[in-house]
């Protein structure tokens, strides 16, 4: 048994409801559901709930997710009527909501309780490879509306404590989002510029150092190309926030997503396998 905490996650989270779909525009995504396989592989069975910060999600206020039987959030369009009957099954936590709630108000952060908000695409896109039983405890965690970084980044600090306590904190968002360049393919070079300095300031670069660039992001190539709202980014900065000074590694990288653009996930932290627990 590892007395060591458990590693957080940027995900890419992909487009629509995939997970639920086959065919040609499933298989866009067969490369990310393997990295999501994987993650599941290198946790078994050690985390008691998932903490989601969803992309999807924006309110005045950090905002737990306290239904104990979640619904659904539809928050797609354009898809077959039957995408909008889907149903994510996994249980809330009204418990781990309270909990997180006060870890962050008690770091001064503003913070509200939702107990009517469903699971959105940001949670159950990834939830539903990593655990298709639908039988672990699920909270989702807002963004806070103003889109400070340094808000965000203090929010994954404040959190942290969760990782000792066998919750599972995932960034749910997408490494590359401009829906309008993407369907032209005028992304694919930005999106490559940013994914470059992305995976260097994840990968090779001190922590503290690591901070002052998620802070400074939007100096990074191509940044507002890539993002020009940056609410698939903020989950990074609050899992990044969370991890402290945990080395970072790459989960999940494609260059050729939807034809040619460049996205990554990212692991903060050893898996617990990886451990020498005696």
């Amino acid at each position: 048994m590892t007395n060591q905490p458990l590693p957080t996650y940027f995900v890419s989270h992909g487009g629509g409801p995939w997970p639920y779909m086959d065919g040609e525009f499933r298989r866009h995504f067969a490369e990310l559901e393997g990295s999501l396989v994987r993650m599941r592989a290198e946790l078994d069975n050690i985390p008691k709930a998932v903490l989601v910060v969803s992309g999807h999600w924006e309110k005045e206020a950090f905002t737990l997710s306290t239904a104990a039987r979640p619904g659904m959030e539809y928050d797609y369009y354009g898809f077959p009527p039957h995408l909008y009957e889907i149903a994510y099954r996994s249980p809330g936590s009204p418990a781990l909501a309270e909990r997180a709630a006060g870890l962050l108000a008690a770091q001064g952060l503003p913070t509200d309780l939702d107990p009517q908000r469903g699971f959105d695409h940001g949670t159950f896109s990834i939830m539903k490879p990593l655990y298709p039983e639908e039988d672990v405890r699920v909270v989702q965690v807002s963004l806070h509306a103003s889109f400070d970084p340094a808000l965000h980044i203090a929010a994954g600090k404040a959190l942290a404590p969760l990782r000792d306590e066998g919750v599972l904190i995932i960034g749910s968002g997408l490494s590359y989002h401009n829906l309008q360049a993407m369907q032209t393919g005028a992304g694919h070079e930005p999106s490559r510029q940013f994914d470059a300095w992305l995976r260097e300031t994840m990968l090779d670069t001190p922590p503290h150092e690591r901070e002052r660039r998620l802070l400074q992001w939007t100096g990074a190539p191509s940044a507002r190309a890539v993002h020009p709202r940056e609410d698939h980014l903020l989950p990074l900065m609050v899992v990044a926030g969370a991890a402290g000074a945990e080395p970072a590694s790459l989960s999940y990288h494609q260059s050729d997503f939807f034809g040619g653009l460049s996205v990554s996930s990212f692991r903060f932290g050893e898996p617990p396998h990886e451990r020498n627990d005696l």
